[in-house]
This record gives C-alpha cells, sequence and structure tokens, in this order.
C-alpha cells in the first residue's frame, strides 16, 4: 500500500510537473508572439521612417529645383536684351568718340550728335543698361574691369586705373561688357 500511495504522489507530481511544462510552453509561445508581433512592429516602424526620410528629401529637392527655376525665370526676363545691348554699345562708344573729337563739321554737327548720344543713352537706359563709374585712380577689380595693359605709374597709382579705355556696362545685376582699363604698374 505505502507502494502504491508513493506511485500515487509520483504520479501526481509527475502530472503537476507536465502541467507546469506545458503552462511554461504556452507563455513560451505568447512570448515568442509578443517577440514576433514587435519585431513585426519594428520593421514596420522602420518602414515608415525610411518612407518619412524619402519623402522630406523628395520634397526638398522639389522645392529647391522650384526655387532655381523662378530665380533662373527671374534672370532670364531681366537680361533678354543682353544681346540688343551689346550690339549697340560699339555705337555708343562710336557716337562718344566722335564727340570727343575737334571735327570741322561746326556746332550744329556736334549738337546733332549730342541728341543722337542722349537719346541712344536715354533707350539703353530705360531697357535697364547703366554705365559702371570707374574713373582714374580707382582700385583695380578683376570682377568688374578688364585691364588692357599696364604701363610704370606713379607709387600712388600701382595697381589703380590709371584711364579708362571703355566704359563698362551693366544690365540688372548682371555685367554686360567690362570696363576695359589701363592699370598702373611699378616703374
Amino acid at each position: 500500500m505505502e507502494k502504491e500511495q508513493e506511485e500515487k504522489e509520483i504520479n501526481a507530481t509527475a502530472e503537476s510537473q507536465e502541467n507546469q511544462v506545458e503552462e511554461l510552453e504556452k507563455q513560451d509561445d505568447t512570448v515568442q508572439m509578443d517577440i514576433e508581433q514587435e519585431e513585426g512592429v519594428g520593421e514596420i516602424e522602420s518602414e515608415l521612417a525610411d518612407a518619412k526620410d524619402k519623402y522630406l528629401r523628395l520634397y526638398s529637392e522639389f522645392e529647391n529645383f522650384r526655387r532655381r527655376t523662378s530665380k533662373e525665370r527671374v534672370d532670364l526676363i531681366s537680361t533678354a536684351n543682353k544681346d540688343l545691348m551689346a550690339d549697340l554699345l560699339p555705337v555708343l562708344d562710336d557716337l562718344e568718340r566722335a564727340m570727343a573729337a575737334d571735327s570741322e563739321g561746326g556746332e550744329a554737327f556736334r549738337e546733332g550728335i549730342v541728341l543722337i548720344q542722349q537719346k541712344l543713352v536715354k533707350s539703353l537706359e530705360q531697357k535697364g543698361l547703366t554705365k559702371m563709374e570707374v574713373k582714374k585712380g580707382d582700385k583695380f577689380d578683376d570682377e568688374n574691369h578688364e585691364a588692357i595693359t599696364q604701363i610704370p605709374s606713379e607709387e600712388e597709382l600701382e595697381g589703380k586705373v590709371v584711364d579708362v579705355v571703355e566704359a563698362g556696362y551693366t544690365l540688372g545685376e548682371k555685367i554686360v561688357r567690362f570696363a576695359k582699363v589701363v592699370v598702373g604698374a611699378k616703374q
């Protein structure tokens, strides 16, 4: 009887342990499912983050493109007459040279030339062309001036404009023609 009792206790203990193992396996399955779900959520969150990043980059790229094309459009409109202006500049130069020369055509000739020059200058200014203010003694600036030659000069004119051969012009903020100047050099 004691053996039977012991067998019953052993069987009861074994059943109890089997039940505990089953419960632990159920808990393990539940934990495993939770982990798999969390991993799935983590993957979805990382995919969402990647999609947001791609969207922000695309949006930024589009905004940059929009700003750039808008600026280019404004520049194109403001400098649309650049070629025309460049073609008319030699005429303006010739008129200035004619006015500077002593002509034997008399005062009437000079007045006619002056009127033509004034009319041409007024037309070009209305289109946005402006003459660069460059004079003797200004510091040479390679962004606005074109040095055609250097001549030995006094110490105070070294690296400065000695003479302006042709005036420079801008159309809006863009340079149509650089001022052609003679630059002073060390003796």
